[in-house]
């Protein structure tokens, strides 16, 4: 059925489900797309897995980056944290004769420093167009990193297995953040267009009056408007710009508290509250973070 959904919990139930035999390791596994039966993929099926997924893929499928190609068309690489839905549309996007799926549980990295870190690996936050686009050497690095781990659980299981695979696989991740990195440079002027954007957006919602009723505008909305990810948008600014999407708004806000503390009578409170704050002593508090005074001294010191 087309509305199906199909929750996996262990590595064993997704073996399981698509028809391979037990697992060689009960919290990781590598599977290799020519190996994969694509009748088990049903479109319009949705899947959530309690895992962390990791897949390559080939980039000449025909997908795009907003308006623009993608940067190579030698690999793209795309993560999932767990809890995660997605929907099937079919095996068309992978190549038949190259690409692998790694899938890892939680539980492999707990107590360990990977586990411990692995919430800033904020990639596995980021939507489908915002995958990784690797470059032939970067496809074979991702290539002998994966190879690593999955002979290393199929030759052997001793007491050294969880700390080198849990290290490789941490190496692979350390990896991909280099590469992200490589990506943002190589999308400067796109990336500028999206600060733009976003810059647009602020002043458009600020116009629109909405700051007292809803209150200042969230990541996730602006996120939305520029067509990424929130996790994906916050890694952009930190990168082109040095201050996180927090940041962008909460500077915004204080910018124009400048302007109205300058140019209006009104009290502090006032303008607190016509920025969207509930509490004038969070809206003071914020300012004097960002500019080292308080409102009320901004405006008899400037005047």
């Amino acid at each position: 059925m087309a509305d199906d959904f199909i929750r996996i919990r262990s590595i064993s139930e997704l073996h399981g489900g698509l028809g391979f035999d037990k697992p060689k390791h009960p919290l990781i596994s590598v599977i290799d797309v020519k190996d994969l039966d694509h009748t088990k993929v049903a479109p319009g099926t949705k899947y959530s897995a309690d895992l962390y997924y990791i897949g390559m893929k080939s980039g000449d499928c025909g997908m795009r980056y907003g308006r623009h190609h993608y940067d190579f068309t030698e690999g793209v690489l795309a993560f999932m944290a767990p809890g995660q839905v997605v929907t099937a549309t079919g095996m068309g996007d992978f190549d038949e004769d190259y690409g692998f799926m790694l899938y890892f549980h939680s539980d492999l990295i707990r107590a360990t420093p990977l586990g411990e870190n692995i919430d800033s690996y904020s990639f596995f936050s980021y939507d489908t167009h915002e995958a990784l686009h690797l470059s032939d050497a970067e496809k074979q690095t991702m290539a002998d990193m994966v190879k690593l781990i999955k002979d290393e659980y199929n030759q052997r299981i001793d007491n050294m297995s969880q700390r080198v695979i849990v290290s490789s696989l941490e190496l692979l991740l350390n990896y991909c953040l280099r590469f992200y990195e490589r990506q943002f440079n190589t999308r400067t002027a796109s990336n500028k267009d999206v600060i733009s954007e976003v810059e647009h957006q602020l002043k458009d919602y600020y116009k629109s009056g909405q700051l007292p009723e809803y209150g200042p505008p969230s990541i996730d909305f602006l996120a939305e408007k520029v067509n990424l990810s929130p996790a994906y948008l916050s890694d952009l600014l930190k990168k082109e710009t040095g201050r996180s999407a927090k940041d962008h708004i909460n500077d915004f806000l204080v910018d124009k508290a400048k302007t109205l503390l300058l140019s209006t009578e009104d009290t502090v409170s006032e303008i607190a509250y016509s920025l969207g704050f509930n509490y004038p002593h969070y809206f003071s508090r914020l300012f004097k973070q960002k500019t080292g005074t308080t409102p009320q001294k901004f405006r008899t010191q400037t005047n």
